[in-house]
């Protein structure tokens, strides 16, 4: 096919393909470029800038690869595809200028871009067997490409330049849940096997991109030649992750995470390649022109008239050895001191609360102290508890039916009888705050109410600003939904002084938390339009303010499964970070010093995992991650029916590496199981074991529920722990199947380090307790709860000293006193 016709058919079935995704997609989150509905902002840059930026860099990227390397299937294939991750970090760069945050966030679209470039690559192939058929009636061959001979001697250079410059570029790549200890990474600092495993990984990327670069550049000569063998010898080293991730990670463990891992590594290596190997191909360029002049030197021609076509002849050549075991050597010594000064320049682990650094907490508040939670009198503390969703400003579908049911204080007395500890008490920002600038004083009333009411019996309180789909406003009647989507309830959340949707559509899209209006809204959250994200902020450190001498608050939760706007992972790493930095300022700013519990997007809760706020987001010590642990429970794979993505034991893990790298304890503010009773209580029991092996606590989501709360979707009986019977409106029978594994043995606080626990779960073995700490020098306060009636008989009672029983509702409580290695364990 001409050189021209080429790119002219690439460019317009890009063009068109960009187009019919647009149209067909209802929510603008499937396609390269989505358009949700609404009327345009041209006001803020945001909106247009996937627009005005992404299309015009791809559709050039596209030309230039159709005219260099269009004359072949896969070549083409992989140009588009580098065309699509360049345009996703030019448009993620215009909107943020962060250059490592945007390079990084060009992977996520891989794969929608792969899709893409093979139905490009294939349209131009159609087209140019057509053109071929013409052409061999004529006796013309228009398919036979070109092919091209490289130099080991330039090929060297460009891949030991690709795997040195990782560890000095690595920015936001290599790092969340996928990556699991001993899968190599280039990343410094992050490896457990230290400079020997960052070492493996250069290499590695060193040999993937000679072999991919010499493959390509076979096909495709020149710059461009050397930039896709990168994209692609990104990709492969991401499929050696994966297999490596295979053995080191656990395999498939009931759960298809080794497969979603292993799409992560490659998307990772794909936007790496993308973004960083037009540095090799600079450095191939130069061996080139090098190898071009000696050649032509050696041959009696000027070197100042050397050409491309002169390089390409010099490819031609095959190299000395003496010049391949040169470039080895080199490459070899690059790599060593790349290693070496990359280790250096690791940036420091994030800051970990300590006792030392966190002695400005006031004595009797909860704290975090070395990735756990304390009362900084060096007791370890576990919260385990439920939610309370009972202050919501639930969206209410039926007049007659309430959305909510009232609290008071037998609810906190009820919990206490299980031996629940904390309670997640869920408010509204459009209850707190309806007119912007004004704290609703009755509603804020009630909330210290319910404050005081835990206190009371026993039960801190971690307050948490709750949302579910953005607000509690529904579709708007005479809305026309695109096909694919459905008209749908409000929820609760924000007040419609912070609510813009653009006219995007309230229209559902696989249930409440993906709708072309609750995306666009949560878009203009993230990027503080008319000032709304720092409105929340402030109203944070009012409310927080409110609190700062109360220390029954355990902690402030910023934001309920915050939503991923439009430009994931944008919004939920970086500007999800931004808000939890600016929030917890105004925490601090206004005196509380209380624990701020920052969540992931609500991907964690429908995919198992997220990346989670950028790595450093903040420097405040006494910060906790809280992802929603809703493993085979409602996450998208089990609510489609589609085989399990993350398990329910693996899950734990994947919550604690980013909470690791984030230098957090963790906490599940929530988690939860419904249907049959069988299968609940299956499922609990195997989240029960984990959390205990990892001494964790929890908040089982929920308490209580109303008929009219629209997430109980209006059916007989409601999902909560204690349900409504919606014919009559009295209390439903309690789900004791659930409770009495919610409300098993735990240590509520422990002298020192609780170092190993277990506890019973299957029927009557709730009160069954094996628990074994270490403290540094003698010490009281150990509180331990063991629910039923019967006395418990203890087997171990090694370093313990001046036990005592006290029956309270529900159960025991066993208090000491504990001195070094000690242990407590049940008949």
């Amino acid at each position: 096919m001409p050189q021209v016709r080429r790119p002219i058919v690439a460019v317009a079935a890009t063009a068109a393909l960009l187009l019919i995704q647009a149209l067909i997609d209802p929510t603008g989150l499937l396609a390269l470029v989505g358009w949700p509905g609404g009327t345009p902002r041209f006001d803020l840059w945001w909106p247009v800038a996937r627009y005005v930026v992404f299309v015009p860099v791809m559709l050039a990227v596209v030309w230039w690869a159709a005219v260099r390397a269009g004359d072949r299937f896969w070549t083409l294939t992989a140009g588009v595809v580098l065309a699509a991750l360049l345009a996703q970090f030019a448009a993620c760069l215009a909107m943020t200028g962060d250059v490592p945050l945007s390079a990084w966030a060009a992977g996520y679209i891989a794969a929608k871009a792969v899709p893409s470039a093979l139905i490009v690559a294939g349209v131009v192939r159609i087209v140019e067997r057509i053109v071929a058929r013409r052409a061999a009636r004529a006796g013309l061959d228009t398919l036979a490409g070109a092919r091209y001979s490289t130099d080991g001697g330039s090929i060297w250079p460009a891949a030991v330049a690709f795997g040195a410059i990782a560890p000095l570029l690595a920015g936001s790549w290599w790092t969340g849940a996928t990556y699991a200890p001993g899968i190599p990474t280039p990343r410094p600092g992050t490896d457990p096997l230290g400079i020997v495993g960052m070492v493996v990984a250069i290499a590695l990327l060193i040999a993937a991109a000679w072999l991919c670069i010499r493959w390509m550049r076979r096909r495709v000569p020149g710059f461009l030649g050397t930039w896709l063998g990168a994209l692609v010898a990104g990709g492969l080293f991401g499929l050696v992750q994966g297999v490596i991730g295979l053995v080191v990670d656990g395999g498939f463990r009931g759960d298809l995470w080794p497969l979603m891992a292993t799409y992560i590594h490659v998307a990772d290596g794909l936007a790496f390649g993308a973004c960083t190997g037009w540095i090799a191909a600079v450095v191939a360029l130069i061996a080139d022109r090098v190898v071009a002049r000696r050649t032509a030197r050696d041959a009696g021609v000027d070197s100042s008239s050397s050409s491309e076509a002169t390089s390409d002849a010099a490819n031609e050549q095959d190299a000395s050895p003496a010049r391949v075991a040169a470039a080895v050597g080199v490459g070899l010594a690059v790599v060593a001191v790349t290693a070496i000064t990359a280790s250096l320049l690791a940036p420091a682990a994030p800051a970990v609360a300590t006792v030392a650094n966190e002695a400005s907490v006031p004595a009797g508040f909860l704290r975090v102290e070395d990735g756990r939670f304390t009362d900084g009198e060096g007791h370890q503390v576990l919260l385990r508890g439920v939610n309370v969703n009972q202050l919501v400003d639930f969206y209410q579908a039926t007049p007659d039916l309430p959305v909510t049911r009232e609290l008071t204080e037998q609810d906190f007395a009820d919990m206490a009888t299980y031996g629940f500890n904390v309670v997640r008490l869920g408010m509204s920002w459009s209850a707190l705050e309806p007119t912007q600038g004004e704290l609703d004083p009755d509603y804020l009333a009630q909330v210290k109410q319910a404050v005081a009411w835990g206190e009371e019996h026993g039960i801190r309180t971690v307050l948490d600003m709750h949302q579910d789909g953005w607000s509690n406003l529904p579709t708007a009647e005479g809305t026309e939904c695109r096909p694919g989507t459905d008209p749908m309830w409000g929820y609760d959340g924000a007040p419609e002084w912070a609510t813009h949707w653009d006219g995007a559509p309230r229209c559902s899209f696989t249930g409440r938390d993906i709708s072309p209006a609750g995306d666009r809204a949560f878009e203009h959250f993230w990027f503080d339009t008319d000032g709304i994200q720092t409105a929340l902020a402030r109203t944070w450190g009012e409310l927080a303010g409110e609190f700062a001498d109360e220390k029954a608050v355990a902690g402030f939760d910023l934001l309920n499964e915050p939503g991923f706007g439009e430009t994931a992972p944008l919004t939920t790493s970086k500007k999800n970070g931004e808000f939890s930095a600016k929030a917890i300022a105004a925490i601090r700013e206004a005196g509380a010093p209380q624990i701020v519990f920052v969540e992931p997007s609500i991907l964690w809760s429908g995919l198992g995992f997220d990346s989670g706020p950028s790595i450093g987001f903040t420097d405040d010590l006494n910060v906790a991650f809280s992802p929603h642990l809703y493993a085979e429970s409602i996450t998208m794979d089990a609510s489609l029916g589609l085989p399990t993505i993350v398990s329910t034991e693996r899950q734990f893990e994947l919550g604690q590496r980013v909470a690791d790298e984030l230098g957090m304890p963790m906490w599940s503010g929530e988690y939860g199981y419904w249907g049959d009773e069988e299968s609940t209580a299956a499922h609990l029991s195997r989240y029960a074991v984990e959390e205990d092996a990892r001494v964790l606590g929890s908040a089982y989501w929920v308490w209580k529920q109303a008929c009219g709360d629209p997430q109980n979707g209006i059916q007989e009986l409601g999902n909560a722990l204690l349900s409504e019977d919606c014919a009559t409106g009295d209390d439903a029978p309690r789900k004791e199947h659930l409770l009495s594994i919610l409300s098993r043995a735990y240590p509520q606080e422990a002298p020192g380090v609780i170092t190993s626990l277990k506890a019973g779960v299957a029927g009557n073995d709730g009160g069954e307790l094996a628990l074994t700490g270490v403290v540094d020098e003698p010490l009281c306060g150990l509180k331990v709860w063991i629910p039923g009636e019967a006395q418990p008989q203890f087997s171990e009672e090694l370093g313990l000293s001046r036990l005592e029983l006290e029956q309270v509702d529900g159960g025991w409580l066993v208090t000491g006193c504990a001195e070094g290695e000690y242990a407590l364990a049940t008949e």
